[in-house]
């Protein structure tokens, strides 16, 4: 079964972190493609364990900063 995933990947310090928005999964590698590889492998060993888990799909979003 194929799901589509929203990602956003973003710069933290030195590394690059890849970040599920329907489930909580992430990921991280040196370059902005080595934590689209890494949260792509991690996706998938999520879906193997859990096969039936219903996604939610994130639409219109935005990036916002918030202080708190």
């Amino acid at each position: 079964m194929s799901r589509t995933i929203e990602v956003v990947i973003y710069q933290e310090d030195d590394q690059w972190v890849a970040q599920a928005l329907n489930v909580e999964v992430s990921s991280f590698g040196a370059t902005p493609e080595e934590a689209r590889a890494a949260i792509q492998e991690a996706l998938e060993l999520y879906f193997e364990d859990a096969p039936d888990t219903d996604v939610p799909h994130v639409r219109g979003g935005r990036i916002e900063e918030l202080v708190v």
